[in-house]
């Protein structure tokens, strides 16, 4: 009688976790995840914010060159990185690869957040200005309340990006500092070294069950936010 499997067993996701030192690449892709979005929102709101209520001509260029450069491959940025962060010995560590995220982020976080900010009514800025409210307090005050889902949403993509990412991570951090993703993929082996397939298997759920609750638990907050930033009114 053919075998087909056996009884349900969580041992290859304790053997992961301890002795292929998943726990290690859990730990950094949260490290590199948390300041990737932090930054990201801290700079994207304030630069969207100051770009929607810009009259100026360089405002609109500051756009462009933004998407230009969000529109090039990863690996032609990541590339030009190398040779220089090889010079400098800051190769392989967690603050070079979030520097290079948040970079590589921000012209997308920049664009959702404009869109958001379009969409909130001038004349709240001026009523705060006219009640005594400085730029700022009128930014903090009255105008992020309003923007919570879109900042929401900016946050997510944000966030699925740095903890989802292989590229720049695979080339930018050393074996002892990887994230979940080059770990994972580390698990299949290569045709020196013979790869743990169930070690992979656990991991990628492992990896990708918080994400998926997270995105359910703001997926009200999320489709919100795309719908305010979708229509200018």
């Amino acid at each position: 009688m053919l075998e087909t499997g056996g009884k349900f067993t969580t041992d290859a996701y304790s053997q992961a976790w301890t002795e292929g030192e998943f726990w290690k690449a859990s730990r950094n892709t949260v490290i590199v995840t948390f300041f990737v979005v932090t930054i990201s929102l801290f700079l994207g709101t304030l630069g969207a914010y100051a770009l929607s209520r810009s009259t100026r001509n360089y405002a609109f260029w500051i756009l462009i060159a933004a998407l230009i450069f969000r529109a090039m491959p990863h690996i032609t940025l990541v590339s030009g990185y190398l040779f220089p962060f090889f010079q400098l010995q800051i190769w392989g560590i967690l603050p070079t690869t979030i520097v290079v995220l948040v970079a590589i982020n921000q012209p997308f976080t920049l664009w959702l957040l404009y869109s958001f900010f379009k969409t909130v009514p001038k004349e709240l800025d001026e009523s705060a200005l006219i009640d005594g409210c400085s730029y700022f307090q009128a930014f903090r005050h009255i105008i992020m309340p309003v923007m919570w889902p879109g900042v929401i949403t900016a946050g997510l993509f944000s966030l699925m990006l740095a903890y989802n990412d292989f590229t720049v991570t695979a080339l930018l951090l050393n074996q002892e500092n990887h994230t979940m993703v080059p770990k994972i993929q580390s698990y299949l082996g290569t045709n020196q070294h013979e790869g743990n397939l169930m070690w992979a298997v656990s991991a990628v759920v492992s990896a990708t069950a918080p994400l998926f609750m997270l995105v359910m638990f703001f997926q009200r907050q999320v489709i919100s936010g795309l719908t305010a930033g979708a229509v200018k009114g």
